[in-house]
């Protein structure tokens, strides 16, 4: 599975960093996940400069895909030339959005009128573009995932991993990087959360 995980500008290295450690775990059964950027070099919030994997186009041909957010998505929104390259197809892909990126799924379309997850800071703007927003760190409908906060980046590696591969698979990969002494919760914990959406 070929997996984009969107990092624009001004990105939060936990979304980015965390999903696609987790999700490259799975690259003995064939998975690759790859950072994904509108230009050869982002910069995070916190001054971390990353060189792109892959061109933001690679999110259309992608299995899946995975939405990060940063200081900056507010303004790439409204980025009319990002949007028409972000053609998304949830009949054909896994698509997740974390924190602000939420907010563009919801300029894509690809919410609808289903209430989502976000953090604290973007809910009033996913608010105004239309979105019920719940008080919960991560949701799915189908093949469509938003998780709030930034370490709930590992529920949607979860999923993904649970929709793509099965859940012996995410367990296992939520395992390798739970806190020693805290495996089985940590995985009990993130099972509990992803696994009413996987049926």
């Amino acid at each position: 599975m070929n997996i984009a995980i969107l990092t624009f500008e001004g990105f939060n290295e936990l979304d980015s960093f965390i999903a696609s450690a987790l999700l490259n775990r799975m690259k003995p059964k064939g998975w690759s996940a790859q950072i994904t950027c509108p230009s050869a070099e982002v910069t995070s919030m916190n001054g971390v400069t990353v060189r792109a994997q892959q061109p933001l186009a690679f999110a259309r041909e992608a299995d899946a895909v995975l939405i990060g957010s940063g200081i900056y998505t507010r303004e790439i929104a409204q980025d009319p030339v990002i949007l028409e390259q972000l053609q998304l197809d949830p009949a054909r892909q896994l698509i997740g959005a974390q924190c602000s990126g939420t907010l563009l799924l919801a300029r894509l379309g690809l919410i609808g009128n289903l209430p989502a997850c976000t953090d604290l800071t973007t809910k009033p703007w996913v608010v105004e573009a239309g979105v019920e927003v719940l008080d919960a760190p991560f949701i799915a409908h189908g093949p469509v995932a938003t998780a709030g906060g930034c370490l709930a980046s590992q529920y949607l590696a979860a999923w993904m991993i649970a929709k793509g591969s099965g859940e012996a698979d995410a367990r296992e990969a939520i395992h390798y990087v739970a806190p020693v002494g805290e495996k089985a919760r940590t995985v009990r914990q993130a099972m509990d959360v992803v696994g009413p959406y996987l049926r």
